[in-house]
């Protein structure tokens, strides 16, 4: 999959590089911003409770 998206990415290597970099930041974020609060309220082991 990775050699898929790498030989898509248009021009030479390092705009490959900086390209492939910013689509791991924009996956990340919408992960981290989208995804993740979405379904953090259907985890089961989201109400942990630790008694001392």
């Amino acid at each position: 999959m990775y050699s898929w998206i790498w030989r898509h990415l248009p021009g030479g290597t390092a705009v490959r590089a900086l390209l492939a970099l910013v689509l791991v930041a924009a996956v990340s974020a919408l992960l981290l911003f989208v995804v993740f609060p979405y379904v953090e309220p259907y985890v089961p082991f989201a109400d942990v409770t630790v008694d001392e």
